[in-house]
């Protein structure tokens, strides 16, 4: 299988989701509202940089421009690294709920993060 992109990996993130049936878990949404906020940044920030190019002119004190890295690529790297460890915490919480799932004794609050209503 060929590199996917973003998107393609948040739409496979939620068929993995609802497998494993947390879609309803609240931090699993909480997380992914935060992964998908930071998809939009991403793709903002490539459209920037495409436009823009990935150096721009500054002036400083002697009025001599030098050329330096756009500063919309710095902020690409930490958006992009911020949403590589909210996937990684979004895999934990998918996983956690599995093992969760599989126990006996069910957690009024664990129910509640679920999304399970009390019966």
């Amino acid at each position: 299988m060929g590199k996917l992109t973003l998107k393609q990996q948040a739409a496979e993130i939620i068929r993995i989701a609802e497998e494993s049936g947390v879609q309803g878990n609240y931090f699993f949404i909480t997380t992914f509202k935060r992964y998908q906020t930071q998809l939009k940044i991403i793709d903002e920030l490539e459209r920037i940089m495409e436009s823009e190019g990935l150096f721009v002119e500054k002036t400083y004190v002697k009025n001599s421009p030098n050329k330096t890295a756009h500063p919309a690529i710095a902020e690409f790297n930490r958006t992009t690294d911020s949403a590589n460890k909210t996937v990684a915490t979004l895999i934990r919480i998918i996983k956690n709920f599995a093992v969760a799932e599989s126990g006996d004794d069910e957690d009024p609050l664990m129910q509640m993060i679920n999304g399970e209503e009390n019966e």
